[in-house]
C-alpha cells in the first residue's frame, strides 16, 4: 500500500507544471513574431541577405513534403523574381520552452503569375533557436490548406 501511495505522489508531482517548462514570456513570443515578418517581407522582396541571417545554416525546410536546405531556398528565392504579391498572416501561435520557441499558424499567399491572380492558404510549423545571443530559424514546414 505504501508503495502505490508513494507512486501515485509521484506521478502527482511530476504531472503539475514547473515553471520556465513553458515560457509565456510575450517578451520572445514578440521577438518571434518580429522575425517571422522580417522572413516574410524579405520573401516578398527577394531579399536573401535579410533571410541568410535569420536562416540557421542547417535550416531543413519541408514544402510539398519534399526537404529542401537553406540554400535551395535562397536560390529559389533569387531565381523567383517578385511573383507573390502579397503573404497576410493569420493566426499564430508562439510557444517557448527554454532556448527553443515553435510557431503554429496560418497565412494567405496571393501570388499573380502570366497575368492571372490566385490565392492559397497555408498552414505552417517553425522552429526557432535561441544561439549565440540570437534567434534563428532551424526547421519549417508549411502544407497548402485545401478547400479553402
Amino acid at each position: 500500500m505504501r508503495l502505490i501511495g508513494f507512486l501515485f505522489v509521484l506521478v502527482a508531482v511530476t504531472a503539475l507544471p514547473v515553471p520556465g517548462q513553458e515560457a509565456t514570456d510575450g517578451g520572445t513570443a514578440t521577438v518571434i513574431r518580429a522575425l517571422e515578418r522580417e522572413w516574410v517581407q524579405g520573401q516578398t522582396r527577394n531579399d536573401n541577405r535579410a533571410l541568410d541571417m535569420i536562416f540557421d545554416n542547417a535550416l531543413v525546410y519541408v514544402e510539398y513534403g519534399r526537404l529542401i536546405t537553406k540554400g535551395e531556398y535562397l536560390s529559389r528565392i533569387r531565381q523567383a523574381g517578385p511573383q507573390v504579391s502579397q503573404i497576410v498572416t493569420e493566426a499564430v501561435t508562439v510557444r517557448t520552452v527554454g532556448k527553443t520557441s515553435i510557431v503554429v499558424g496560418t497565412y494567405r499567399e496571393k501570388e499573380r503569375k502570366a497575368g492571372q491572380s490566385s490565392v492559397k492558404r497555408w498552414r505552417y510549423i517553425d522552429t526557432w533557436v535561441y544561439k549565440k545571443n540570437t534567434w534563428v530559424l532551424v526547421a519549417a514546414a508549411s502544407a497548402p490548406i485545401s478547400g479553402k
